[in-house]
Parts: C-alpha cells; structure tokens; sequence
C-alpha cells in the first residue's frame, strides 16, 4: 500500500498526473512560442510535472533505478524552472533557463512514457522487447527530435509581455 492506496490503483493515480503533465506541457510549450505565458496552465504543468517526480519515488524499488534517476534530474531541472518563473519573474538570463529547463523536465516524462509504454502495452513490447530495436529507438528519436524543435522555437519565441509577430 502506498498513501492508502494498493500498489495498482496508487500506479493508475501515478499515470494520470504524468499523462496531465505531459498534455499540459505541450500547451505551455505551444504558448512559449506564440508568446503567451499562460499562467493557469504552466502551473497545472509544473504542479503535475512535480507530482510526477514525486509520486515516481514512492514506488517500492530497492536501490536505484533508472526512473529513480531521471526523477532525480527532472526535479533539479523543475527546481530550476520554478525558480525562473515564480522568484526571478523571466528577467534577462531566467526567460530561456526557465524554457530551457521546463521544456527538459517534459521531454523527460514523454521519455519514461515512452519506456514504460513499451514495457507494459503487448503489442509495443512484442515490437521491441529489449527496447532497443528499431520502432522503440525510431519513437524515442522522434520524441526527442519533437521537443528539440519546439523547445528550440520556444526559446527563441517566448517573450513575455512582448507582441510575436509573423516576419512580413
């Protein structure tokens, strides 16, 4: 039992809060481009993002795994995040750190969705059992080149309080 809860439902609970963080990161990372800031969603975001990482470690494992680690980074990166955002207001340098380091925290959970995906649904494991065959490794290049792009665009676009215009 973890919080009261058996392992089963605590895990479905765990996946829930990751696929909201993972939903609304890509509309805050959308909103980074457009300019937006949009603050009621980059909360949700970083709140079920944070949840993520937090709920990853209340699962019983014995020593270090590798979410353990990816939790680890993910949480230092939203650290970050946090930070720039709520304490250093996106000044100067804080704006593409808070990017930067928000968008990170996102890829990593679309990262460990991936994995997990391919662990636990049949038909993606028989595809790539080991997880690294090539449909395991063509979705994980593909994720990753996704969110370079955007995180990319988004670091260039993303300036609060300042109009985004289309080049004419």
């Amino acid at each position: 039992m973890i919080l009261g809860m058996s392992l089963q439902a605590f895990t479905l609970l765990h996946v829930v809060i990751s696929l909201v963080a993972i939903v609304t990161g890509f509309i805050v990372v959308i909103g980074m481009i457009d300019g937006k800031p949009l603050p009621a969603w980059t909360a949700l975001f970083l709140l079920t993002t944070v949840l993520t990482s937090v709920t990853g470690f209340m699962f019983p494992f014995g020593g270090i795994t590798p979410g353990m680690v990816i939790g680890i980074i993910s949480s230092v990166l939203l650290a970050f995040a946090l930070f720039a955002l709520y304490i250093r207001h996106l000044t100067r340098a804080w704006r593409w750190i808070y990017a930067v380091t928000a968008i990170a925290a996102l890829y990593l959970n679309v990262f460990v969705s991936i994995v997990q995906a391919f662990q636990k649904i049949e038909f993606l494991r028989a595809m790539a059992p080991t997880q690294s065959e090539p449909p395991f490794l063509i979705v994980q290049g593909a994720a990753l080149g996704m969110i370079i792009v955007l995180g990319v665009l988004a670091v260039v676009r993303f300036r609060p309080g300042i109009p985004v215009t289309a080049p004419a």
